[in-house]
Order: C-alpha cells, then structure tokens, then sequence
C-alpha cells in the first residue's frame, strides 16, 4: 500500500508542478486554448493518443469486447492506430491547421460558423458539444474509479471526486500548454504500464503459447460463436460484423471529436505535422492495440466476481480483476497508467467544452463585449461547472462505460464529422448539408436511446456517422450554394505560395 501510495502522491504533484509553471502561457484566450498555435511534434502526438485512451478504453472496452470477441478484439487497437491516427493526421492534420488558421478560429462550432458563414451553425454546434461530451466524461471517472476501488478499496465516490480536483486544479492553471505538457508525462506512463502489465498477465497464464492454447479450450457458447469451436482465437472473432462495427466507432468517430480535431489546430509547423503523424500512431499501435490485445484473454479469467446477482457479466469488473492478483508494484503502475489515461482525457474534454461555451456561446451573444481577461475567467468557472455536472452523473451512473461513451461518440462524430470533413475538402458544401449532417448524427442518435430500433449503442453510433456521411454531400447537391467569393476567400489559403528546403519537397525540373 505504501508503494501504491507514494505513487500516487508524486504523479498529483507533478500535475499541479505542471499547471503552475504553465501559467505563463495561459494569459491570452489562443495561449489558455490552443497554448498559441506553438505546440511541437511530440507534445501534440501525445495529446492526441492521450485524449484518444482512457479509462473508457483499458477497463471498460477492453473488458467489454475481449469477453465478447476474444483476441480478435486486438483488430480495434489496429483500428484506432491506423483509421483514428495515421489516417486521421494524413487526411485532416495539415487542412486543419492552415484553414482553421486563416478562418481564425478556435474551436470546432468556430469553424462552422465561419466556414459556412453562420452564426446559428456555430451556437448549435456549441449545444451539442457540451450537451454530448457529459456522458462520455462520466464514463471516464467510472472507470477510474473501478480499478481504484480494486487497489485501494477506497469509495468510488472518493475516487471520482479527487481525480476531479486535481484535474480542474492544473487545467486551470495552465490552459491548453499545461494539459499538453501533462499528456506527454502521462503518454509515456501509459506506453511503459501496458508493456510491463500484459507482460505479468500473460506470464501468470505460463507464457503467450500457453494462454492461448487455454483461450483455443474454452466452450464455445452456441448464442455467441453458432457452435465454431476455438472461435476466441479466431482471426476475425465469433462475431466479425459487429466487430466491425466498433472498429469504425472508435476509430472513424475521432475524426469528428472536437477534443481531438483541437489538437491540430494547435500544432507548429510541417516539420510538427510529419513527426506527430508517426509518434501519434506508434502510440496508438501500442497503448490501444496492448489495451486489447489483453482484454483479449479476458476468458481465462472467468470468476464468481465478475458476475452481478443476476448471473450477468459485468464487463468493467473483468480487467480489474484480471489485474488483483498481480505484484503490488505492478498494481501501482497500473493505476497511476490508467489514472494518467483518464485524467489526459478528462482534461481535453473540459477544456474542449469550456471553451466553446465561451467563444461560441455565451461571447458575442449574451455578453456582449468580453474582454480577453474575462474570457479566460468565464472559461476557468466553466472548466469547474462542467466537471462538477459530469462527477453528479458520474456518481449514480445509468448504464455501462462502453454504452455511455457510444452514445457520446456517436452524436458527437456523426454530427461533425461530415460536415468538417467535407468542409476542408469541397467547396460544395452547404449550410443545408451541413444541418442534414447534425440531424443524421443526433437525430439517429438520440432516437436509438428511446426507441431501441439498433441494439448496441456501439453500432448505432457507427451508423449516425455514416449517414451523416452521406446525408452531407446529398442535401448539399440539392440546395443553394454559397456565394463563390466568399467560398473562394476560404479556400485560397491552401493556393498561398510558401518556401520550403528540397528536403521536405523536390524541385520539378523544367
């Protein structure tokens, strides 16, 4: 307990250190927000794969769909490294930075109601984005607080309240620099605690050879496999369509987060562009792809414990439990790994929606002239409003991580995600698309958590985003363009001539 403990106290100090020291950068609205558009490869890498894993992803994900799927599921860690990372850095990471640039906007509602030259796009998109990121923040401390209550046997309410503070306390502090700098300490805690903890699992099951073999023994359960025997070790699972359909939620749905898409509005330069492109998804490969790949034995850890009164498995009990047993040391680095998941995260969303309350909300339309002080000051009390409103839900939560989190995802990404998408690529794009697009996502959404038409949150997600997908480039064909000046004002940042080294571009010979 000692050691657990002693952890635990440097990890919070070194937080708060954090906070103070970036103080400096945190004077201005672009320095509390966006740590002034300065922000090197490495920092922004991390900050992207640590918003992207949390508590959700090690305890409730994982556990989840390895129990479901077997070591198939290790098939949504490559996923989320080669859709949610590589993919998303290469495709949005540059347009991002140069349009949100010269739009000069700040969040992703700003980038609606500038691109698309609409004052009422950017306040309903600043709704949604507070609205729907509660559900997924509560699921972050939920999980949390499962494995603490596991290593410390410290109340769950506890659990949640302190992560809470320590949080408010350094993105406070510090803005945007402060949760960057923080990201990149917690990234590489989260990267060393997975090698070291699938490690000593799978040592504890006689080596990877050995668990496997026990996984290709286990029953197969008629209503999940059809009776295909070793179906957990199988290449594609028992169940390949909706395994499918969790690798595109998890995956495609970044690309519409706004707490993610943030992180590329903020970074430095090319050079930052390349670099964080493979940092990001090394990251990813490993921290994702390790969370599930060990989620993956999950079976081999079938126990009373993990079982309600109701005989029903409880899926975020599986990867604590899978972790009881292991050397105390161990148990110490893994909550301070997953205590550094969820505070990354947790910490990009308040920020995320502290600041698009402010900027897109309550600035301009209901206070009118706010002085960059007062912004910064209005963002802090948010910051400490919203994690107060996301630990009461948190506190008697209503369903599982995973379902809270895809609803989450689900409205968010399907609503944003055509609409930005489309938006850096397409001159094309309508305001009337990009309304169809919010409806599809929260529409679908919203009306799957009362009507039930699509089982699994998960794949009701997935679904909002694809018609959201197609429902953009649709209704935009149909309705009335936007006047080709504006349009061709806010493309021509892409034609601006710039001069680069042949290093990074080779000269046409003429």
């Amino acid at each position: 307990m000692g050691i657990k403990i002693v952890l635990l106290v440097v990890f919070f100090a070194v937080m708060v250190g954090v906070g103070i020291y970036s103080r400096k950068h945190a004077s201005s609205v672009d320095g509390f927000v966006l740590g002034s558009r300065s922000v090197g490869p490495w920092l922004t890498a991390f900050a992207y794969g640590t918003s992207y894993f949390s508590a959700v992803v090690f305890v409730g994900y994982a556990g989840q769909f390895g129990w479901k799927y077997g070591i198939a599921c290790t098939w949504i860690g490559i996923g989320n490294a080669l859709i949610g990372s590589l993919l998303a850095w290469v495709v949005l990471g540059r347009r991002t930075k140069v349009m949100t640039q010269h739009l000069k906007s700040k969040t992703m509602p700003d980038f609606f109601g500038e691109r698309y030259d609409s004052k009422t796009l950017k306040i309903v998109a600043s709704v949604i984005v507070f609205v729907f990121l509660i559900p997924y923040t509560a699921s972050v401390y939920n999980g949390l607080s499962r494995l603490f209550g596991m290593a410390f046997n410290i109340p769950y309410s506890w659990c949640v309240i302190a992560m809470a503070v320590f949080t408010a306390l350094y993105v406070i502090l510090g803005g945007y620099m402060a949760t960057a700098i923080n990201d990149f300490i917690q990234g590489i805690i989260m990267l060393v605690g997975i090698v070291a903890v699938i490690a000593a699992v799978l040592s504890g099951q006689g080596g990877f050879m050995e668990a496997i073999s026990k996984m290709a023994e286990i029953p197969s359960d008629a209503a999940v496999t059809a009776g295909q025997p070793g179906a957990f070790t199988s290449f594609f699972g028992p169940d390949p369509l909706n395994l499918l359909g969790v690798v595109i939620l998890t995956s495609l749905g970044t690309w519409g987060l706004p707490q993610m898409i943030g992180k590329f509005y903020a970074i430095k330069d090319e050079k930052s562009v390349n670099t964080g492109t493979v940092i990001s998804t090394v990251f990813a490969i490993v921290v994702s792809g390790g969370c599930y790949f060990l989620g993956g034995f999950g079976r081999l850890f079938d126990s009373p414990q993990i079982y309600d009164e109701a005989g029903n498995v409880v899926y975020d009990s599986i990867i604590p439990y899978m972790l009881s047993a292991l050397p105390d040391i161990l148990i110490g680095i893994v909550v301070v790994l997953v205590l550094s998941a969820s505070m990354s995260t947790l910490s990009s969303l308040v920020l995320t929606s502290s600041s698009t309350m402010t900027l897109d909300l309550l600035k301009d339309n209901i206070i009118k002239n706010m002085s960059e002080k007062k912004q910064i000051i209005v963002m802090q009390l948010l910051i400490v409003f919203f994690i107060v409103v996301s630990v009461v839900i948190a506190l008697d939560p209503p369903t599982f991580i995973a379902q809270l989190m895809g609803i989450s995802w689900g409205a968010l990404a399907g609503a944003f995600l055509a609409p930005f998408l489309y938006g850096l690529y397409w001159k094309g794009v309508t305001k009337a698309g990009v309304w169809a697009g919010f409806i599809a996502g929260v529409g679908l959404t919203v009306s799957n958590m009362f009507l039930g038409f699509i089982e699994s949150p998960i794949n009701a997600g997935a679904a909002a985003m694809i018609a959201g997908l197609v429902a953009v480039p649709v209704v935009s064909l149909l309705t009335p363009k936007m006047k080709k000046e504006k349009i061709d004002e806010i493309f021509q940042c892409y034609d601006e001539t710039v001069t680069i080294t042949k290093k990074r571009s080779l000269q046409q010979d003429v």
